[in-house]
């Protein structure tokens, strides 16, 4: 088994809150579950959304019921939370009634947790979120130098765990057309904000072909022949289970400078490519500069998540044509990075940013130092 950022909870789960675990499907929720709840000596009581019992002793709301139900365990783990519809409220019930238990709930959506558990858990609950594999819990057991070596691998079939360990291109690319097919669109096709699955796929491929590249809601709707509240609604949905991240334009309050086009990335390579059915390797592909930019934010993603940094991060451009990648704001301070996939390519950075921006730091990240960013 691979090592996982969050292989003990002991650190964050707490008496009388819920701990619950955001994630697509697929990224080892369960497993990582499972995997905690064999090693602690707590006496633990664990249990699937999808079980029917649990279903409909949750959704009855049954007070007397759900106390009796959790009583006399240290730990009531709950996997696939999303599919019970009371979630929330039968969980503060627990959570108010049962003073010695500590609970943790995973959710592949976090649009069906959230919305279940956000306002009846107000301040009885802690978030956190599992990504596919991160170069910081791979550096665990494998050295740098052959981190490196697997880049490519990286860059065409992303970093899902069951990705990660097939052994050949074929399985990975069967995997990845399952978890594309079965996995991740049924998350979105059930909700009743998706009128049109075929347009949800559109918007999903156009995407997919303008990773690292501004789009509008305008030229996103007019594409695919629908206005843009719709987009607006779908672009949310994707993010909410756990498809894609959107990047904003970072702004001083300057006239020069572009907020308002969005970029968006693919929470896993592998998903992005998938979508469009390319897996051809990098010397025969034109889009190498825009896997590595995507590679690139979503590894730096993770690492500040696991590693409890919280900030905003953006995009830089003028009206003029200067550009950053990435600009990161933490702390108040600002760290912009140009990401160059061929350590060949010289970068200088853009005169207005360092005019106005002159105590921010500036990096270029390439297939030579990127570890240096994401470890």
């Amino acid at each position: 088994m691979i090592k996982r950022i969050y292989n003990s909870f002991d650190g964050l789960i707490e008496k009388k809150k819920v701990l619950v675990i955001y994630g697509a499907r697929q990224v080892g929720k369960t497993t990582l579950l499972e995997y905690y709840l064999s090693s602690t000596d707590k006496k633990y009581r664990l249990e699937s959304g999808e079980n029917i019992t649990v279903k409909l002793l949750f959704n009855s709301l049954d007070f007397n019921s759900l106390i009796e139900y959790a009583t006399g365990y240290e730990i009531l783990a709950i996997d696939e939370a999303q599919e019970i519809e009371n979630i929330g409220k039968a969980l503060k019930i627990i959570v108010d009634h049962v003073p010695d238990l500590s609970i943790i709930v995973t959710g592949s959506s976090s649009f069906n947790l959230s919305q279940n558990i956000g306002e009846p858990l107000t301040g009885r609950k802690i978030t956190k979120t599992l990504y596919p594999l991160s170069h910081k819990e791979l550096a665990i057991q494998i050295n740098q130098y052959d981190l490196k070596e697997k880049l490519e691998e990286f860059l065409l079939f992303g970093m899902y765990p069951d990705v990660f360990t097939a052994k050949t291109k074929e399985k990975k690319i069967q995997i990845l057309k399952e978890l594309t097919d079965s996995y991740l669109l049924k998350d979105l096709f059930i909700h009743e904000t998706v009128k049109s699955p075929k347009l949800l796929i559109k918007l999903l491929k156009l995407l997919a072909f303008q990773v690292g590249s501004e789009v509008s809601l305008n030229e996103l709707g007019n594409t695919i022949g629908v206005d843009t509240k719709t987009v607006s609604r779908y672009l949310d949905l994707l993010e909410k289970c756990f498809v894609i991240k959107p990047l904003g334009g970072f702004s001083g309050n300057l006239r020069k400078e572009v907020t308002s086009k969005m970029k968006y990335y693919f929470i896993d390579n592998g998903i992005r490519n998938a979508l469009i059915s390319q897996f051809n390797e990098l010397s025969n592909r034109n889009d190498t500069g825009a896997l590595f930019e995507n590679f690139i934010f979503m590894e730096r993603l993770k690492k500040h998540e696991y590693e409890n940094y919280y900030g905003n991060h953006y995009f830089w451009r003028t009206y003029t044509g200067q550009e950053i990648d990435i600009i990161e704001e933490i702390d108040g301070k600002l760290s912009a990075f140009e990401c160059k996939y061929s350590e060949k390519k010289t970068v200088k950075i853009p005169k207005e940013w360092q005019k106005n921006y002159p105590e921010s730091t500036f990096s270029i990240v390439n297939r030579k130092n990127y570890l240096d960013y994401i470890l």
